[in-house]
């Protein structure tokens, strides 16, 4: 092993998986510590596995950081579409009717614009909320990967109307420390949506970055309500929310 050229020993370690290179292959010798902790090996790895040819892949600097992140990329909030009716949404306000689970488009709805979404959760003729906190470290983000790379952090949501209603929405996402301290947050005015609306889906997103070390949990919050007070759910319908960290 010690007379092979440093592009093949490369090769060779690049077949080898990511979490046995780093607790075990690393700590074999120098050499081989160098060859874990620099780019080249991770360039290769991501090149092997797909994981390059973007714009956000040509600025990384920690090939590592940026292969795991790509690895893990992946929605963390947990039935985002209403598959298992409320389950892992907390802090549940039920306002007028309360929340439903429908199925799509709905009456007076519109198709989702893209395949595997199959139901909405909709509101009622007073405000209802529900919310996620998402535990990072639980989820495999690391605390000196939070602090040092502090990768991105993606938030979408998608929103829509019926046609023969108005509405009202609102998202509001907070980035907090080990204390629940809020170090970034976002919060969009209040959406309203008129009667005789087109009904088609919007999606509204935002990124996180630059936010400073300690971020632990994220908290994602939405909901909104009818203007109409009409009895039952008529109100602003919600579906495929996510939050993915990212390189």
């Amino acid at each position: 092993m010690e007379s092979l050229p440093e592009a093949v020993l490369i090769r060779i370690l690049a077949s080898i998986p990511a979490v046995d290179l780093v607790l075990a292959c690393r700590l074999v010798c120098c050499q081989w510590k160098n060859l874990v902790d620099g780019a080249a090996l991770w360039i290769l790895k991501c090149q092997q596995e797909g994981l390059t040819g973007t714009e956000s892949e040509e600025n990384a600097e920690n090939w590592q950081n940026f292969y795991f992140l790509s690895k893990k990329r992946r929605n963390l909030i947990k039935n985002p579409c209403g598959e298992e009716d409320l389950q892992h949404w907390g802090d549940v306000h039920n306002g007028g009717d309360g929340w439903k689970i429908e199925e799509l488009p709905g009456d007076f709805g519109k198709e989702f614009p893209s395949e595997g979404v199959h139901k909405y959760f909709v509101t009622s003729y007073e405000w209802c909320r529900k919310s996620q906190v998402i535990d990072l470290r639980a989820e495999g983000y690391w605390e000196e990967l939070m602090d040092t790379t502090q990768p991105k952090v993606v938030v979408k949501d998608w929103y829509a109307g019926r046609s023969d209603a108005g509405c009202l929405y609102e998202l509001y996402v907070k980035l907090l420390s080990e204390n629940e301290d809020v170090l970034a947050e976002y919060k969009t005015e209040t959406i309203a949506i008129p009667q005789d609306n087109d009904a088609n889906w919007t999606e509204i997103s935002h990124t996180f970055s630059n936010y400073g070390p300690g971020v632990r949990f994220v908290c994602f919050e939405h909901g909104g309500q009818d203007t109409l007070f009409w009895k039952g759910w008529y109100g602003v319908r919600v579906t495929n929310s996510s939050v993915t960290v990212e390189p």
